[in-house]
């Protein structure tokens, strides 16, 4: 090995595979990015799906445990929805 380095041909031999190591990073890099990107595409709409709608009752349930209004008015609030 010592021997070929010195006359050159070591070093020739060393950058192509140093050239085959990055040819192969490089498709790595490009599949993970195509990964990456059909994931967010497919994700975003499974993400609208699985968060739930507030009904006005919850709304109205949550303003009463915050404190923001008062029995009588969420009682009265109730009725109006129906519950």
């Amino acid at each position: 090995m010592w021997t070929n380095m010195m006359n050159g041909q070591g070093w020739a031999g060393m950058g192509m595979g140093v050239g085959m190591v990055g040819m192969a990073v490089f498709w790595i890099l490009i599949l993970v990015l195509i990964v990456v990107l059909v994931g967010r595409l497919l994700g975003s709409g499974s993400k609208g799906d699985k968060r739930q709608q507030k009904t006005a009752l919850d709304i109205l349930q949550e303003r009463y445990a915050a404190g923001e209004i008062q029995r009588d008015e969420y009682e009265q609030k109730k009725r109006d929805l129906g519950n």
